[in-house]
């Protein structure tokens, strides 16, 4: 074997060997096992509720926060200052029991639930999931702002932490994906800007127009005037079957994560009316 032959079979051997290796400590794309396969199907999705296999949607890095602790609106009705709960009530309408500190509010124990009760509105505020990364999946930081007690925006912590995607911080929980994963590392603050139409029902209990939702989440659209098709329950088929009155009240809950909550406010809309 000449030298020239020997050059050329070391170098092929050194090349596979290299390809190989990289191939080998390339780390293989992560997989979501989160999830149920043996739940229903909302009519028109080929998706089961809580499916593993549906599509995540595209992760985007948000930029800085437009509304992150500004000030509210002049004609905004301040839920949350930093101070007080004295806007919520706890659970069974006893006094709210979560821990305020450096101006924010922990989630403790039970659920805050607004004293006043909102139709059609504008609703700010931030939150932050814990800093201390513990738990996978649901158990990572979860908590979730409840309509009325029946249509859930999820918070979780979604930074690298992959679950069923209606699953997912910003999901309309069980219902719809967000358009976008916007969320920031645990421990940082973040924030929902949500507009919300109440569902409306005729006096035979007809249902005459479903609930709307618009929400930025750290300032990016991940719904955009989405109609829901009905209430946000585990493992279960959304449904309008329950009339309810135009006007609720607002939900934070407690999942056994410390989530902390600060700067939440809301303005009441009304109908425009014609000059």
């Amino acid at each position: 074997m000449t030298a020239r032959s020997l050059t050329r079979r070391l170098l092929t051997v050194v090349t596979g060997a290299t390809i190989c290796g990289l191939a080998l400590a390339a780390d293989p794309p992560k997989k979501n096992t989160d999830g149920y396969t043996d739940t229903p199907k909302i009519a028109g999705s080929k998706w089961h509720i809580h499916d593993p296999n549906r599509p995540q949607p595209p992760i985007v890095t948000p930029g800085e926060t437009f509304s992150q602790m500004a000030a509210a609106p002049s004609d905004a009705i301040v839920l949350f200052d930093g101070k007080d709960l004295s806007k919520w009530f706890g659970e069974k309408n006893g006094p709210a029991e979560w821990k305020i500190s450096d101006g924010y509010a922990e989630a403790t124990k039970g659920r805050l639930r607004t004293r006043d009760e909102f139709g059609d509105f504008q609703l700010h505020l931030e939150f932050a999931t814990p800093a201390k990364v513990e738990g996978k999946g649901q158990g990572r930081g979860n908590n979730g702002v409840n309509i009325y007690g029946r249509y859930e925006i999820q918070i979780l912590d979604s930074f690298d932490n992959l679950t069923y995607a209606d699953g997912m911080c910003g999901a309309m929980y069980g219902q719809r994906p967000p358009l976008a994963g916007a969320s920031k590392k645990p421990g940082e603050w973040q924030t929902y800007d949500v507009i919300w139409e109440s569902p409306k029902w005729d006096e035979a209990g007809k249902l005459t127009k479903k609930a709307v939702i618009t929400v930025l989440h750290n300032g990016v659209l991940i719904h955009n005037h989405y109609e829901l098709v009905g209430t946000t329950p585990y493992r279960a088929l959304p449904s309008y079957d329950k009339p309810h009155p135009p006007k609720g009240a607002i939900e934070l809950y407690y999942h056994s994560n410390p989530v902390r909550f600060r700067n939440i406010w809301i303005r009441p809309i009304t109908a425009a009316t014609d000059d």
